[in-house]
């Protein structure tokens, strides 16, 4: 890192991960200016976030100066920047050090790296993996994310003792990422469609996303999804030691002798891997046949890595799942709480209750669209909750389109919402709070929300 003291420094792109960057570089001493193509009316928070930092970095908004770039000893820029950009092009033609915020992370990174990849799945799959290994009493890194970037394991004090690194690595990360070979990569799955704004063609971007099992050599490690990708030759022929799993039975697909995976198997886990392993399901607190999946991906992973079987059976009864996404909070009386804040479409909703294998008390609403027919959802909502909690700007238009159901209630507030949820719960109940719709009428976002669901359940 000490390459980097002292250097002028240019930051393209004003997120979560551009901030990170920034204390990353003020750490060791460094001449800072963020540069953002938005204007600065669209950015009042992030500029007043700015202006507290000491000292606080020069700023360029609402275009991309060519002088910022060449002025530049280093230009490290966020994941959603293009990296074609013509100025960071121009910077590399003009000899600057130019870096994706992952690749500069992976540069400085000397731990072992365990990679998530895959179109879904890909931070419950890290976390899993990481609060397994933590259970075994090692050292890991959880990130990748604009939540937690990758460059924050360089700030970490005890970075040396790290055992494991888990980074998320999607494949707009991988557009500009060289060098990276991780000591394992899970494979989640692959998507039939593909981010346009990123990408030429599905082409492109399968390739991009694929090149990361290339890098793998034979003492390496794949974890990989046999119900989706079993028949895909790229990952029947890689050159390493790779591991399948599937929610399905080896011994009833007629494969047990033909591969190393987990599977499940008259309701229970079964690892192959090393030695014969069974893990006891039924307690699961995640819910969901997705879950269950990624459950599958991370115990294969631990089972490769050598973690203990008593870790794997704990991470099964006592993972909580991903913040504000079907995650568990607690059972009081019976009754058990989760938090889905961050479903805020109609169709993430219903997914969300179809997870759970009994009629759920759902909390729902938010800010209200007029553009979306809640009506065309009636029947499910009906089929998949026992009693409905309605709240928000959108509670009377979804109130009007469940004519039909026998226990939906309006109330004036979420800390109602709440309150009244529980007061029509009984023993083996589950309150879930899945609102459908956007935070923005009462919170700033749905993490804001979540969390505050989560204060009044634990004040209960």
């Amino acid at each position: 890192m000490d390459r980097f003291r002292g250097k002028k420094i240019l930051v393209v792109g004003i997120g979560r991960t551009g901030f990170a960057l920034i204390n990353f570089f003020n750490s060791l001493g460094c001449e800072i200016r963020v540069t953002d193509i938005k204007p600065i009316f669209d950015l009042n928070k992030a500029v007043k976030k700015l202006k507290r930092i000491e000292p606080s970095p020069a700023m360029t908004f609402g275009e991309h100066k060519d002088d910022d770039f060449l002025e530049a000893d280093v230009v490290v820029y966020s994941s959603a920047v293009n990296p074609e950009l013509p100025q960071l092009e121009l910077a590399r033609k003009s000899g600057k050090e130019v870096y994706s915020e992952f690749a500069l992370a992976n540069k400085l990174c000397r731990r072992p790296i365990i990679a998530v990849c895959g179109s879904y799945g890909r931070t419950t799959v890290a976390h899993m993996i990481g609060y397994t290994l933590k259970l075994d009493g090692k050292n890991v890194f959880v990130g990748g994310t604009s939540d937690a970037p990758f460059i924050q394991f360089s700030m970490l004090p005890n970075k040396d003792e790290i055992d494991f690194v888990i980074v998320e690595v999607s494949a707009v990360q991988m557009r500009s990422l060289d060098s990276f070979h991780p000591k394992m990569i899970v494979f989640t799955n692959l998507s039939d469609t593909y981010p346009t704004a990123s990408f030429r063609s599905m082409g492109d971007y399968l390739e991009t996303k694929l090149k990361i099992v290339k890098s793998l050599s034979p003492d390496d490690v794949l974890v990989v999804n046999f119900d989706s990708l079993a028949n895909n030759t790229f990952f029947r022929n890689a050159k390493c030691q790779t591991y399948w799993y599937s929610r399905k039975s080896f011994v009833t697909l007629g494969v047990m002798n033909e591969i190393q995976g987990s599977h499940f198997h008259d309701r229970r886990i079964h690892s192959n891997i090393h030695y014969h392993s069974e893990f006891v399901v039924t307690k699961m607190r995640i819910v969901g046949q997705e879950n269950r999946e990624n459950l599958l991906a991370a115990i294969t992973a631990c089972k490769a890595l050598e973690v203990s079987d008593s870790a794997i059976q704990r991470t099964i009864e006592l993972f909580p799942g991903i913040p504000h996404r079907l995650e568990f909070l607690m059972e009081k009386n019976g009754v058990a709480f989760y938090n889905d804040s961050k479903s805020e479409t109609m169709e993430e909703m219903i997914k969300s209750l179809t997870a759970f294998k009994q009629p759920v008390i759902l909390i729902a609403g938010g800010k209200d669209n007029e553009e979306i027919d809640f009506e065309k959802y009636t029947k499910d909502l009906i089929a998949l909750t026992r009693v409905i909690v309605l709240v928000g700007e959108s509670k009377e238009r979804l109130n009007r389109s469940l004519g039909d159901h026998s226990q939906a209630y309006i109330v004036g507030s979420f800390e109602e919402s709440v309150l009244f949820a529980y007061q029509k719960s009984r023993t083996g109940d589950i309150i879930l709070l899945s609102p459908g719709n956007p935070a923005s009428d009462f919170f700033r976002d749905f993490e804001e929300r979540g969390n505050y669901f989560k204060k009044l359940i634990y004040q209960l």
